[in-house]
């Protein structure tokens, strides 16, 4: 009998979204490929979804694409209101797999079921979004940590001198985002544009800590606005900006970025693999937080273009030392740093494609990443 693993994690919530559910797809695929079964525990509630949860359309989003990819037995979507299952597995299966798993990813602790995450063995607390959590529970704000035995964080520079997220008295495990290649294979040379998938303000709020205001991907590509102005390349931006972010989105069509709706072009994981396949390459600016703290984050999405080889251009949030960064993937600090890295790009493309795909196959491939980090969750 196979080994299993519960991951808790939020794809129904944001139903329109490929990337965001890319993000557990990668969890998942992955230990299924390590030899585990697996089980996704999503949840909602009426108010959520507008209506009873078993017949919202987010339910019916989870069940596609946990059926287009080969999991249509492998998910429970919570009522959240009556605590029952509204779709997939029965409650009663949930708490069963949960007991009898080798362990449970929460992923930013988002499942709050205290009788599913009393039954499993080990509690695992997975953090994709380093220095928001941490600096709430600091801040007396939230503590999505309470209930968990073990930390993981994808913030490779987490409890390392010259970061800047506080570790609240916590054993940090760091981890890399992973990639399953084989759903991600190389895709042909794209003469399209350097591009990106994001969420201009995101879910979060910027935080003040300790005299320092952390901001997020908005507060950055300001910064970066007039890139387009310095350079040779094309530049597209799937982003998610709201009416009320009329003077920004003017600011970034005037200076060159060609900005498109992440909903037209990526919104189920399917259309988000091929607006990454008909890409040039990935220029990725990162949240504040990120870049102010040295976390060492890099982006899950990032590793689908790499992996696609797509080669990319990432704001630096302390990856010096983490990666190789002289062909494949570079990194920048300024506007004029940006516009050199996109010149080397273009002007030797087929070797930084190339490299792309190198770099994710020795650094983000599932069966590395995920086995590494079993590997040590089972040490401690």
């Amino acid at each position: 009998m196979k080994e299993s693993v519960v991951l808790a994690g939020a794809i129904a919530r944001r139903p329109r979204a490929g990337g965001h559910a890319w993000v557990f797809l990668q969890y998942l695929l992955g230990l299924g490929r390590l030899g585990y079964d697996v089980l996704f525990v999503d949840w909602l509630d009426a108010e959520t979804c507008g209506g009873p949860v078993e017949r919202s359309s987010e339910a019916a989003y989870l069940a596609r694409v946990m059926d287009e990819h080969g999991l249509a037995t492998s998910w429970s979507l919570l009522d959240r209101t009556t605590g029952a299952a509204a779709a997939g597995v029965t409650k009663a299966e949930v708490l069963e797999r949960a007991r009898t798993s080798v362990l449970l990813l929460n992923v930013m602790g988002y499942l709050d079921d205290e009788e599913i995450l009393a039954a499993a063995p080990l509690r695992v607390f997975l953090d994709i979004d380093p220095g928001f959590p941490q600096m709430w529970r600091e801040l007396g704000l939230a503590d999505v940590f309470a209930g968990h035995d073990r930390f993981v964080t994808i913030g490779e520079r987490v409890a390392l001198e010259g970061c800047g997220v506080p570790t609240c008295g916590l054993d940090w495990i760091t981890t890399r985002p992973p990639v399953v290649l084989e759903r991600w294979p190389v895709r042909p040379v794209g003469d399209g544009a350097f591009t990106t998938v994001g969420s201009w303000r995101g879910a979060f709020a910027p935080v003040e800590y300790q005299g320092t205001r952390y901001g997020l991907r908005a507060h950055e590509l300001r910064k970066f606005a007039r890139l387009p102005e310095c350079s040779t390349q094309r530049f597209e931006l799937a982003l998610d900006l709201d009416q009320a972010d009329a003077d920004d989105r003017e600011l970034l069509e005037q200076s060159g970025w060609r900005l498109v709706d992440p909903v037209e072009v990526a919104a189920d994981p399917s259309s988000y693999q091929a607006y990454i396949a008909a890409s040039r390459a990935e220029l990725m600016v990162a949240k504040g937080m990120y870049v102010d703290t040295r976390s060492g984050w890099f982006s899950d999405r990032s590793t689908c273009y790499l992996a696609s080889g797509k080669p990319v251009v990432a704001q630096n949030t302390g990856l010096e030392d983490l990666y190789p960064l002289d062909a494949g993937l570079l990194t920048f600090s300024t506007p004029d740093e940006a516009a050199a890295a996109v010149e080397e790009v273009a002007t030797d493309y087929e070797r930084h494609a190339l490299a792309a795909r190198e770099i994710a196959e020795e650094y983000f491939d599932s069966d590395k990443v995920l086995g590494r980090l079993l590997e040590r969750l089972a040490a401690r």
